[in-house]
């Protein structure tokens, strides 16, 4: 069990830092400084109680990104409740099926979204509040909840008599052993599962995270992730508030010009993202510049080499503020070439490695010390085995066990039992192998691996990671063919396309492609034949291919 209790990290967190900023919204003026939020938590926390919400009840979060959002989910888990974060990138009738499913009592959502669900569809919820100003949404409201909400004030104040400050930050004691989120995957198998996550996971993942990302009270992130994702709740938002950081978060992802001034403007001290950004960047901006005939030579000189990556670098960092220690990238893998590139100009970038039935974190190393190709190495507080007779050379699939592992899905023992064995071991379904200091080398998804001709197991992500380094293709996913021949489906690069002027000689660029990448290839990896895509694929809110929805026509 983790020492330190997940609830009490916030009680300290928002009493230590109270007059520091706390929470921005990009796009809009709101803003709360920690203890304008422990302010709005404690009002929330009368509504909550007038509402007859009870410990380790269900509530949903269901909105885009928002400092408001933030202040709703901490009220949920500092009441001793039990979060459902809905992704907001699910449709009105799958979410409503999830706030149905996870018993939710009550639901927070922004009133646009309100606008396209039916409260009628959502089973067990009472109680539906507005995450813009905190209003009723309820069709037909408690009359307990009207009277609390219209008499806040002075609820407040007569509970708070003695005014409201550091000291009266109070919470739930809830102990690290309780379920206080159910997380619903939106994962490339295209089956949604509530993930159940302990107090014990996500203060892990936390304290983890305070011992080993330097981040100090005062400073600056940009919240770029799904904060109803895993990985942009923890990182983007639990592990930063524990610290005293101040968050600015972006709202829905606009287009990467955007994201780029983001950057400039609030300058943050750590970047969290997904690899695709970079890759993207990387081959906008960087490559062309790279494959400049006199910058070609320049970087075969000893010396001179040096100098222009060290510009690179330099132009680099400063695309994204200037002043971060790291970029720590996870979700899915980067590029190998992108990979090799940024470790050749020395930019500061780890890669880790996490899943949400981990609270999400399994692995990381810092750049400093990381080492190519790996996704870090196993947390200090997980263990790692690799199912395969020869671990450090052989894949096999990669399985984990410790203080974040998930409790279950919850209402699913047939899938808990599919995921977790016996001896307590996640099942990850990823490919992998390892070293003797457990770092972890991830080859590709069990399900997703493709058996050659003669048996040879072959992984297409490496493969559509190539092809994503080639010219005109933006997205790509290796099928294979009912004669054991695989083959490509690509989304083009649009942009690309019409700068060079090539739509009507697509697919004789596919073609050329085709021939390019398959001298860099094994025999049973050659692809066939490329298909051009018309439309961009569906993805998961992590920007990972749905694969299950794409077959190859007959």
């Amino acid at each position: 069990m983790i020492q330190k209790n997940f609830i009490q990290l916030y009680e300290n967190s928002f009493s230590q830092n109270w007059d520091l900023p706390a929470l921005s919204d990009y796009t809009s003026e709101i803003s709360y400084t920690y203890g304008e939020m422990a302010h709005q938590i404690a009002r929330l926390h009368l509504l909550y109680e007038a509402a007859g919400v009870k410990k380790g009840d269900k509530v949903a979060v269901f909105g885009k990104n928002s400092s408001n959002w933030c202040v709703g989910f901490m009220s949920i888990v500092t009441y001793g409740g039990v979060a459902v974060p809905v992704l907001a990138d699910f449709k009105p009738g799958d979410a409503q099926t999830i706030i149905s499913h996870s018993d939710a009592v009550m639901l927070l959502v922004d009133n646009s979204t309100m606008q396209s669900l039916s409260e009628t569809e959502m089973g067990a919820v009472k109680v539906i509040l507005s995450l813009d100003d905190w209003g009723i949404l309820s069709a037909k409201p408690l009359a307990a909840l009207k009277k609390a909400h219209k008499g806040l004030d002075q609820l407040f104040d007569k509970k708070f008599a003695e005014g409201f400050g550091p000291e009266q930050v109070k919470y739930a004691e809830v102990d690290n052993s309780e379920i206080v989120e159910i997380n619903y995957t939106s994962g490339t198998t295209g089956f949604s599962k509530g993930v159940m996550l302990s107090a014990n996971s996500l203060a892990g993942n936390v304290d983890f995270a305070m011992r080993s990302i330097e981040l100090h009270p005062g400073e600056k992130m940009l919240a770029l992730l799904p904060l109803a994702h895993c990985y942009g709740c923890a990182f983007d938002f639990l592990f930063p508030m524990a610290v005293g950081v101040h968050v600015t978060i972006l709202g829905k992802l606009p287009a990467t010009p955007v994201i780029i001034k983001a950057f400039s403007d609030v300058r943050p001290h750590l970047i969290l993202f997904v690899p695709i950004f970079f890759e993207k960047i990387y081959k906008k901006k960087l490559l062309p510049v790279l494959q400049k005939g006199t910058v070609k030579v320049l970087t075969k000189i000893p010396g001179l080499s040096g100098l222009i990556y060290g510009k690179m670098r330099k132009s680099l960092v400063e695309t994204f503020g200037g002043r971060f220690r790291e970029a720590v990238l996870g979700g899915a893998a980067l590029g190998a070439e992108v990979e090799d590139f940024l470790t050749r100009i020395k930019f500061p970038f780890t890669i880790g490695y996490g899943m949400t039935e981990c609270g999400p974190l399994m692995s990381y190393e810092g750049f400093a010390t990381t080492r190519k190709g790996s996704s870090g190495k196993i947390l200090d507080i997980m263990e790692l085995k690799i199912d395969s007779d020869e671990p450090y050379t052989i894949p096999g699939e990669i399985l984990v066990k410790g203080e974040n592992l998930m409790e279950g899905y919850y209402k699913n023992e047939e899938a808990t039992k599919a995921t977790i064995d016996e001896e307590g071991w996640l099942h990850t379904g990823d490919l992998g192998v390892t070293d003797k200091d457990g770092f972890i080398y991830i080859k590709g998804r069990s399900k997703s691996m493709l058996l050659g001709p003669s048996g040879q197991n072959i992984y297409p992500e490496e493969i559509e990671s190539k092809l994503c380094n080639l010219p005109y293709i933006a997205e790509a996913v290796v099928l294979m063919n009912s004669i054991h021949r695989l083959e490509a489906l690509v989304y083009p690069d649009s942009d690309q396309v019409k700068v060079d002027g090539v739509e009507a000689e697509l697919a004789i660029k596919m073609e050329e492609n085709r021939k390019v990448i398959n001298q860099q290839l094994a025999a049973y990896e050659t692809l066939l034949k490329i298909h051009i895509q018309e439309t961009e694929f569906q993805k998961t809110p992590k920007r990972s291919i749905k694969k299950f929805l794409y077959k190859l026509e007959n």
